[in-house]
């Protein structure tokens, strides 16, 4: 009998219906949602980064979103830590734990562990920095695609936090972060996932992407920005990084027309939903669902937590 306590993982790309997954299964076991998506922790961008709405978060707890202040920075050391905490509290309350995101890395770090990467020193991190100020985050992407294209397949060329870190982690350590992340020692967490995916084909997904974000600036999203920005000017704070922010900045700083800014919020999102689908076929012992089956997930949960006991 596996005595590692269970936790269920629901993954996939934005837009697949993850939420409404959780709470089908949250309609039939006790259980808690806690956040793993990158984006949908930062207090200023409910709106823009989709995040559980006051009807979802009443069907069970909802943790880790909308807490971290924009200038604050989020990795993955800090969200397992962040992660564990907030595991053990819903466990303790008799809840089932279910992690609902789309951060791979962030739940491959729970999983498998924490690559045991070293302090970076400060004039190699200064180096770096100074370099992504002259020649932009772009030109670190394309060497990155040279060393490590896995890695730089997973992320944007546009990414400032994301380039930076590869390329302060190689320059440190001669080592790249694809191999950090599977070839170091890892000390994973110590329990008994079920991952459950949710996905669709691109093509399909895009335009349901599209009509997500019309929604968005329907609700206000152009608002949340205008809100945020008068409390975080800082254009460079990690908050600003995400799609949807760093278009309506663009927007707000006269960079573009909101027509532009519209359609680089598409682009980007649906490149981003690409690169969250090759990231999770790579994943192992995932359980794939459609958008829209959240009582099928439910009967795999109750099945599976029943042949624990």
């Amino acid at each position: 009998m596996n005595r590692k306590p269970p936790i269920v993982c629901l993954l996939g790309p934005t837009g697949t219906g993850k939420t409404a997954a959780a709470i089908a299964i949250a309609g039939r076991l006790p259980a808690a949602v806690i956040n793993f998506d990158s984006r949908q922790v930062y207090r200023d961008f409910p709106i823009i980064t989709a995040q559980p709405d006051e009807k979802e978060r009443g069907a069970c707890p909802h943790l880790l979103y909308g807490f971290l202040p924009t200038e604050e920075k989020m990795n993955a050391a800090r969200f397992v830590e962040l992660a564990v905490d907030k595991i053990e509290t819903v466990r303790g309350e008799g809840r089932l734990p279910i992690l609902v995101g789309g951060t791979g890395l962030y739940l491959r770090s729970l999983l498998s562990g924490i690559a045991p990467i070293p302090e970076i020193p400060a004039e190699i991190r200064r180096e770096v920095l100074d370099r992504i100020a002259v020649e932009g985050p772009q030109v670190l992407h394309a060497e990155l695609t040279r060393i490590d294209p896995d890695y730089a397949a997973r992320i944007h060329p546009n990414d400032t936090q994301r380039n930076a870190r590869a390329a302060e982690v190689y320059l440190a350590t001669g080592r790249t972060m694809t191999w950090w992340h599977t070839e170091s020692e890892h000390s994973p967490a110590p329990y008994d996932a079920l991952k459950v995916g949710m996905r669709i084909a691109l093509n399909d997904l895009e335009p349901h992407l599209a009509r997500r974000i019309d929604v968005m600036l329907e609700l206000g999203a152009l608002d949340e920005a205008q809100a945020a920005f008068e409390r975080c000017p800082d254009p460079d704070a990690p908050g600003w990084t995400g799609i949807g922010c760093a278009e309506l900045l663009a927007f707000l700083r006269g960079g573009s027309t909101m027509v532009q800014a519209r359609e680089q919020w598409v682009r980007n999102t649906r490149a981003y939903a690409k690169r969250q689908i090759t990231w999770f076929n790579k994943e192992e012992d995932i359980h794939w669902f459609a958008p829209g089956d959240g009582e099928s997930v439910a009967d795999l949960v109750e099945s599976w937590l029943s042949e624990r006991s």
